[in-house]
């Protein structure tokens, strides 16, 4: 039998040659070394530079000869390969000789129709349309397009699969075929043959095994090199599926070996200061909890006591706090900070923009009530002689706008350890910033910061224990209405405790949504007639665009000067191959003069609302808006957070596919606060099926913040579990997906722990460190060291 074109030589075939002493390991060996630069090249886009890269560029899926690709499941914009069925292929000249000539075919699942086209010289399309015969079998790899509403696929690659004589017909019957991601200059068949190469140059003394002999016993999986050549050249479904069920597994432990490595090493290095838990009266935080003018939920009660507990452990905390918008994470994590305030330490607050800094300062200031003070000297001088000092807590705000004679002021009182809390945006990670008595860092909407913005004020010089000169990490709290993917992978992996506030949020009515098609215009005008309804009701209107002038070059992100690093679609973002056409975005500027002018409103005052405004304009904007004076709002995601108008039922997204969820449900947030019915209104031009699409329909199903979540993780990725990188498709995970593997990690959690305590450095398990070292680029490195 002759070796398969698709496949090479049979899986299992020997092929390693010998390898002289001290030479470069040929897993880590360059590509170019090994393929040859113009291969080499086009691979590194894809990530793979070594052999070990390449084996890890895994198939996307298997076909099977003969079963024909489903059209329908193609999207718009994405790079594909395909078998079908050409249906018909003619090649012509063209008038204008630029190009010579055009090739256009048909081909066919069987039930759908898909345009191919090519370009090129005459006698070399009249000889592609000859192996382009219908009936003829093919792969095709190239980008999906749409032309008068059919699929199109323009000069892609092809491989004609009838073409091959009758063993290697025989062969591909019998095997199933990888389908590899590719590109237009690296068709899938084309990455095929480069792992054939590295396959055939294999041996068991080049494949180190990470996972050790005992455990891949216990656990039934197969070895290494194994694993390899039956996933990239199965003889049939079973080694594939055995393969990838291996490959996920060595995932799974390298990963939380990593990070096990990582507690130990933590555990033995770095502690906190064990603020202990209030006693029951003259607690900073009981005097709180008396003051308050209504009872604390069962939710808040429990997850307050599994802070509290966290927080008297010398072990730093790092939590997520998840609770819907409203469900009350303010209070919770204003407790824990009482906590930590009450016994002489510090605490801060980052919030991501100016105005959530000042509307957390605002809620903080009528919580405490007389609790807060200017500091902890003005209250004792108030106390009658005799008299216990009332507990206070000094409460500032630091932001960028702040003056600079008050900037001063707040900067002296805390590089002088003054107990207290500091609420503040980026500013407070300003190197002028000095905490020494940091205990407590709580990050609000945690996915509008990059993972290096959160560590950053950890990473100053803190408390320092005066027995050991041991410098204390403060414990961290993240909270959010929608974690982002890569946060709830971190909870699944076990480096980020979770407590959840699961209630109804008080007071908070249904909030209804619907997607509105931009095409669909008798649908966007009767928007503003209902916008008019509500406001005759008394209601206040939202309208959220992704830019502030139609001018600008991107959607806006003004209110977050470094924005976090990580897939765009976790923030404004998308493009038309998110399955959106090219059309101009809605820009705050022009719909405020166009629903100034529009008639179903009836003349109702029209504001608008931007981070590049002053403060002061943007006080009066809110001003107008809450009182009704202008109850409609034009705004950027400058209010996505911090906003509160009872009045406001109605929100209006505009071009909704340019958001994240977490943006989107913060956004729809803001309205449903007073109790009264309130809707949501998404309009977007995504085409129907493009991840877009798919993004708003989830955010159209549930009011679930959590399930939004799990939905994003579902539609996107976890992003980089072990490095810097926050979310979307640049996974440095291979075939290990959080939610899914839940299971699996979580049983490869308790055997990595069991190995980095028998082997704190894995020098009996060399194989499963220099895993580790591959996987841990510089970047992941520098991260693991500091979060």
């Amino acid at each position: 039998m002759s070796p398969s074109p698709l496949h090479g030589p049979a899986a299992g075939a020997p092929g390693a040659t010998h390898r002289p002493p001290g030479s470069v390991p040929f897993l880590l060996r360059p590509l170019d070394k090994v393929l040859g630069k113009r291969t080499a090249d086009q691979l590194a886009k894809q990530g793979a530079t070594t052999v070990a890269g390449l084996l890890r560029l895994l198939p996307r899926r298997y076909d099977t000869w003969g079963e024909l690709t489903d059209l329908a499941t193609l999207a718009e914009g994405e790079q594909a390969t395909l078998q079908a069925e050409v249906v018909r292929s003619a090649a012509r000249r063209t008038r204008s000789g630029r190009p010579p000539a055009i090739l256009e075919a048909t081909v066919t699942d069987g039930s759908g129709l898909m345009d191919v086209v090519l370009f090129g010289a005459a006698g070399l399309m009249s000889a592609h349309a000859a192996q382009l015969a219908p009936g003829s079998t093919v792969l095709l790899s190239g980008k999906v397009g749409m032309r008068q509403g059919r699929r199109q696929l323009a000069s892609p690659r092809f491989q004609v699969l009838t073409d091959l004589d009758d063993a290697e017909r025989e062969a591909l019957l019998a095997r199933p075929v990888p389908i590899y991601p590719a590109t237009d200059a690296l068709p899938s068949w084309r990455v095929a043959k480069a792992v054939r190469a590295v396959l055939d140059q294999l041996g068991p003394e080049d494949v180190p095994d990470p996972i050790p002999a005992d455990l891949r016993d216990s656990e039934g999986l197969i070895d290494a090199l194994t694993a390899y050549r039956w996933v990239h050249m199965p003889q049939d479904p079973s080694q594939w599926k055995a393969a990838r069920a291996r490959l996920r597994h060595e995932e799974a432990l390298v990963t939380q070996t990593a990070l096990a490595q990582r507690r130990a090493e933590h555990a033995a290095t770095r502690t906190a200061v064990a603020w202990p838990e209030p006693e029951a009266s003259g607690s900073l935080r009981a005097a709180l909890d008396a003051s308050l003018p209504f009872s604390l939920t069962e939710g808040q009660r429990r997850v307050g006591d599994e802070l509290a507990a966290a927080l008297a452990s010398a072990t730093p905390m790092q939590r997520l706090l998840q609770g819907d918008v409203g469900s009350g994470k303010t209070l919770v994590a204003l407790r824990a900070m009482a906590q930590v305030v009450g016994g002489g330490g510090q605490a801060a607050l980052l919030a991501p923009t100016e105005v959530l800094a000042a509307q957390h300062r605002d809620s903080l200031a009528a919580l405490l009530g007389p609790l807060a003070s200017a500091g902890t000297l003005e209250s004792s001088l108030l106390t009658a002689p005799g008299q216990a000092p009332a507990p206070t807590t000094a409460l500032h705000l630091l932001t960028g706008s702040t003056p600079v004679p008050e900037r001063r002021r707040i900067l002296a009182a805390l590089a002088a350890g003054e107990p207290g809390i500091v609420v503040g945006t980026h500013a407070l990670l300003s190197q002028t910033v000095r905490t020494p008595f940091l205990g407590l860092v709580v990050v609000d909407e945690q996915h509008r910061f990059g993972v290096a913005q959160r560590d950053a004020l950890r990473e100053r010089p803190g408390i320092t224990d005066p027995a050991t000169g041991q410098v204390r990490t403060p414990h961290l709290l993240v909270m959010t209405a929608t974690p982002i993917p890569r946060t709830i992978a971190m909870t699944v992996f076990g480096d980020l405790a979770t407590s959840v506030l699961d209630e109804l949020p008080a007071g908070r009515s249904p909030v209804e949504t619907f997607l509105v098609p931009w095409e669909r215009q008798s649908w966007v005008e009767g928007l503003w007639r209902r916008a008019a309804t509500e406001i005759a009701g008394g209601g206040r209107v939202y309208v959220v665009c992704p830019r502030i002038e139609a001018g600008d070059g991107a959607t806006t992100g003004e209110e977050t000067p470094e924005p976090p690093a990580g897939d765009p679609l976790d923030g404004p973002a998308g493009g038309a191959g998110d399955g959106a056409p090219d059309r101009a975005l809605a820009a705050v500027e022009d719909w405020a003069e166009r629903l100034a002018r529009e008639p179903a409103l009836g003349g109702a005052g029209v504001g608008a609302l931007t981070g590049r405004m002053t403060s002061a304009e943007k006080d009066a904007a809110m001003r107008a808006f809450a009182s009704g004076a202008a109850p409609v709002l034009v705004a950027t995601t400058v209010i996505e957070v911090g906003v509160d108008v009872p009045e406001a039922t109605m929100m209006v997204i505009l071009d909704a596919d340019r958001f994240g969820l977490s943006q989107l449900h913060q956004l729809r947030g803001r309205v449903g606060r007073g109790g009264r019915p309130s809707v949501c209104m998404a309009v977007t031009g995504a085409e129907v099926g493009s991840p877009a699409y798919h993004r708003l329909r989830a955010f159209a199903s549930t009011l679930d913040g959590f399930a939004l979540a799990e939905a994003d993780l579902d539609l996107r990725s976890e992003g980089n579990v072990l490095g810097a990188a926050q979310s979307g498709r640049r996974s440095d995970l291979d075939l290990l997906r959080a939610r899914r593997d839940a299971a699996l990690i979580e049983r490869a959690r308790a055997q990595a722990e069991a190995i980095i305590a028998a082997d704190p450095a894995l020098a009996e398990h060399r194989a499963l460190a220099a895993a580790i070292a591959d996987r841990l680029d510089d970047e992941a490195r520098a991260y693991l060291e500091r979060s």
